[in-house]
């Protein structure tokens, strides 16, 4: 008899692109089988009647560092508390303060929690110019002491690449990250936004498996340039293998941006929140409302959860472990209720979409240990 099993939901499997009935079994933290409803028996049961069963959701930009950052939230409020598994932090923490962040963030949570480590060896500590004193911001050798001894948990490097950041630094942090990614072969997440530099500039420095996190923006510049078509540079680091990231946030999620970018053919690789203190009550909310606005504008439920699924476990290359469904990975799950009916939704720039239907977290399931929500409340 296994230890726990997840019994009459749909199970949402991003891999197959199916969504269908089924039941789910754990045992030691990890999917032990999947079957036919009421196929499998185990001590615990988790009741998921009407609730879409999906991999853990991963939220791939969060700010989880309330201790010692203006912006942080706890991660359990950014995770389990919201419906999702997997936090990633995105920067707040640079090597400076990494044994801090280590044993008191990631430690306690119920969530779990990875990193992006900000280049920056102040992280976002001192405040939000951290790349502004040029070399003496980093610290190469740290960072790269971190990358080599914490690979479970640092998945890579964090860099915001916008002129209210950078000072006169110009482009050598991004060079000095890519440099410093490249000798662990791990992925660089870089914050866009406000130029200089331009975006064009900023693509032409990365490669497969970057990250482009608030490429949706609505801000001058950005996918279109000035121009009504996508920059050149755009399809050319599409082309090279690097990942378009949603990264709401406060200011960097536009509904006319993303309408545009879809209709040339343009869609995120990913679907992250860019959740901190002074978004989460709006314009953000959570993963599932950053999820809901990617179903209003029209794309398929199937590859909306594999926006915060599958393809999140591949850019943290966990993709064995996480954001599946296949027997033998970590039993990581979310619960999620699809409510139909009318919805207006709010982007960063406070521009108002219809949808017809919403994402509402009903709970989640970390390692074979639920936590379910007790709210039912149709909105959030």
């Amino acid at each position: 008899m296994y230890e726990l099993r997840v019994s009459g939901g749909l199970l949402a499997d991003p891999e197959r692109g199916t969504i269908e009935r089924g039941d789910l079994a754990v045992h030691h933290g990890r999917i032990a089988r999947v079957g036919a409803p009421g196929s499998l028996a185990a001590r615990e049961t988790v009741d998921a009647t009407g609730l879409l069963v999906s991999p853990g959701l991963i939220d791939l930009h969060t700010h989880v560092y309330p201790q010692r950052t203006a912006l942080g939230v706890p991660a359990d409020s950014a995770g389990v508390e919201r419906g999702v598994t997997t936090v990633v932090d995105a920067g707040s923490c640079g090597s400076d303060d990494w044994p801090h962040f280590r044993d008191h963030m990631i430690a306690p949570a119920r969530t779990r929690v990875r990193a992006w480590l900000n280049i920056s060896r102040h992280g976002l500590v001192r405040g939000h110019a951290e790349l502004s004193g040029g070399r003496r911001d980093l610290d190469p050798a740290a960072s790269d002491d971190l990358l080599r001894t914490e690979p479970d948990t640092v998945r890579g490097l964090k860099i915001r690449m916008s002129r209210s950041v950078l000072g006169d630094s110009g482009l050598a942090p991004l060079r000095a990250a890519k440099e410093l990614a490249g000798a662990h072969a791990l992925p660089v997440m870089v914050h866009v936004g406000n130029e200089p530099p331009a975006l064009g500039e900023v693509l032409d420095l990365l490669g497969e498996g970057d990250v482009v996190t608030h490429a949706f923006h609505g801000k001058p510049g950005g996918l279109f340039g000035t121009g009504p078509e996508p920059l050149p540079q755009v399809w050319a680091a599409l082309e090279r293998g690097v990942r378009l990231d949603v990264g709401h946030g406060s200011s960097s999620f536009a509904f006319r941006t993303a309408r545009r970018a879809l209709a040339a053919g343009i869609r995120p690789y990913t679907a992250s929140t860019d959740l901190h203190n002074r978004n989460a009550t709006g314009p953000v909310h959570s993963l599932t409302e950053t999820l809901t606005k990617l179903l209003a504008l029209g794309m398929p439920l199937r590859e909306v959860l594999a926006c915060a699924t599958s393809r999140a476990a591949r850019v943290l290359g966990a993709q064995d472990d996480l954001g599946t469904l296949r027997p033998g990975a970590l039993a990581d799950l979310s619960l999620l209720q699809l409510c139909d009916g009318p919805v207006t939704l709010t982007d960063a720039d406070g521009a108002q979409h219809e949808g017809e239907r919403r994402l509402v977290p009903r709970g989640t399931v970390v390692a074979g240990r639920p936590h379910l929500l007790t709210h039912r409340e149709e909105t959030v």
